[in-house]
């Protein structure tokens, strides 16, 4: 919602972004060689009543490289079938290195009924920021759909720089950016170039309150796959101005965040979710389980965690 009325002061009420919080990345149960349905929507709809704020499928998290169309398009529909009925939001992953394919899936999302997309920019053929603005651009003239931009250089290998973001931010329906650069001076000048109402959310779990200090609004989170509660809980105290319990929240996920990134994400965070009867452990190829020592430092941080 955009606030653009008056308060009683006669001075503008400053205009808010449209997601703040925390979301969750969400991971995809398999089975069988295929998306185990049954345990995905019973995660979804135990991720809404712990009290996550949003929902984020067929990111990263969610192994989108590995999931086929029908796939992704069925994993985006499960989660708005449940979403819908609790008024969570879903920003559902719509990216690709082929524009006319992140079309394609920003058009099947918009049709299920998501809030938002989550367009990653295009890895492996490495476009120039030129490139960058019109692929967006394109996604954006072609679906009537809200568009937050997800920037991750480490996967991606390129980084949107702060002013193409702003040129993009003008167009009406660019709304944010998952921001996963590990950069905490880059929400300053985003706020800068892009205003206020464009929704800064951090991709990065360890720096989420540092990054939230800098202006940011929230984080789209691997580890609020299995400790919702306490992920939504430092988002609300921010909010709230509770620094104390911020802080106590912070240290105590410290060390969860880290263990969820011994390996590559999210062969540990699934993991974990199988430990909490979640859903299966197993991970698509490339991607394999991780270690024992990795299961035991998991484990360990659950456990301080309160998890387990």
């Amino acid at each position: 919602m955009v606030f653009s009325l008056l308060s009683p002061s006669h001075q503008p009420i400053m205009e808010q972004p449209m997601f703040k919080g925390s979301f969750t990345a969400l991971i995809t149960p398999f089975a069988n060689g295929g998306i185990d349905e049954a345990a995905y929507q019973s995660f979804v709809e135990w991720q809404i009543s712990e009290g996550t704020h949003g929902l984020v499928p067929c990111g990263t998290t969610g192994e989108s490289p590995t999931l086929s169309h029908d796939e992704h398009n069925r994993v985006v529909e499960l989660c708005v079938e449940v979403a819908k009925s609790k008024k969570i939001p879903v920003i559902a992953g719509a990216g690709s290195n082929s524009t006319s394919e992140a079309i394609a899936l920003a058009a099947h999302a918009k049709k299920a009924g998501a809030d938002a997309v989550l367009v990653v920019t295009p890895y492996y053929n490495k476009p120039t920021q030129e490139g960058l603005f019109q692929h967006f651009k394109a996604i954006h003239d072609t679906v009537d759909i809200p568009v937050v931009i997800y920037n991750i250089p480490g996967r991606c290998v390129i980084d949107m720089s702060v002013e193409t973001m702003a040129r993009l931010a003008k167009l009406p329906n660019f709304v944010g950016v998952k921001d996963a650069t590990n950069d905490l001076g880059r929400p300053i000048r985003t706020r800068a170039l892009c205003g206020d109402k464009f929704a800064q959310l951090s991709g990065e779990d360890g720096t989420a309150v540092a990054f939230l200090a800098q202006g940011g609004h929230g984080c789209i989170s691997v580890t609020s796959n299995i400790a919702p509660k306490l992920c939504s809980q430092l988002q609300t105290a921010w909010a709230a101005g509770d620094l104390a319990t911020v802080a106590a929240l912070r240290d105590k996920l410290a060390p969860l965040h880290d263990s969820m990134f011994c390996e590559t994400n999210p062969a540990p965070v699934k993991y974990a979710a199988g430990l909490l009867g979640k859903c299966s452990a197993h991970v698509r190829l490339p991607l394999v389980e991780i270690t024992d020592a990795s299961k035991e430092r998991v484990k360990t941080a659950m456990k301080n965690a309160g998890l387990l």
